[in-house]
């Protein structure tokens, strides 16, 4: 009795070690990952400013260490005091001079300004842009797809429309940094209580992410 129960207990053993390997790995995986791309950009920017940084300034000039972030330190020191000198008259009227520069020169100008107006989009703190997460048909009726409302539509394409019409970003699986813009009328759309990471994770993970076990956005 005791012989067949040995090869049970081994296969039970196996299957827990398994289990185990496959918890650990669900568990490292994501954090591995997250340093890593941390670390690389990190290094990137360090790779990128170091260089720029005078010797007088540089601390591993005479310390006989590296020191990682010194450069993302720079960055993040360096925009405080451009926003710093751009929030007085003197700064905001430097910006004017430059930006009356950067309008003499056609294509430069457009790229700039279209950059411009995106930033300010994304950073002013009322903003609303690609706070909801909607199914909208596509590419053809009976499809359904993620899309996040970037705005309401108040351009010409909306003066040529009969009905309300707004912009979406329809993301690609599994890389949402690229897509698709649209425009399609608001009746013609689903707005899910899900949030924009949750949409995004659901994108990213090409739906293996159910967003059901996830909380939900509060609707005011």
């Amino acid at each position: 009795m005791s012989d067949t129960n040995e090869p049970i207990r081994k296969l039970s053993l196996l299957h827990r070690i398994r289990n185990y390997f496959l918890t650990g790995l669900v568990v490292a995986s994501p954090i591995g990952i997250t340093i890593y791309i941390g670390w690389w950009f990190i290094t990137f920017v360090d790779d990128s400013i170091k260089p720029l940084i005078p010797n007088a300034y540089n601390p591993e000039t005479y310390l006989p260490f590296s020191i990682p972030g010194l450069g993302l330190i720079g960055v993040v020191a360096f925009l405080v005091i451009l926003g710093a000198l751009t929030a007085n008259l003197f700064g905001r009227a430097l910006i004017r001079l430059g930006e009356r520069l950067v309008d003499r020169m056609p294509i430069v100008r457009s790229v700039y300004g279209t950059l411009k107006q995106i930033f300010e989009t994304v950073i002013a703190s009322d903003s609303k842009s690609f706070s909801d997460v909607v199914l909208v048909q596509y590419p053809r009726k009976g499809i359904w797809a993620i899309a996040f409302v970037s705005a309401e539509n108040k351009s010409e394409i909306q003066d040529k429309m009969e009905d309300e019409v707004v912009n979406l970003f329809l993301p690609t699986t599994p890389n949402p940094t690229s897509g698709f813009l649209l425009f399609v009328p608001k009746k013609d759309l689903i707005y899910l209580d899900m949030t924009p990471d949750q949409g995004a994770k659901y994108v990213i993970s090409a739906g293996l992410v159910n967003p059901d076990e996830l909380p939900r956005k509060n609707v005011e």
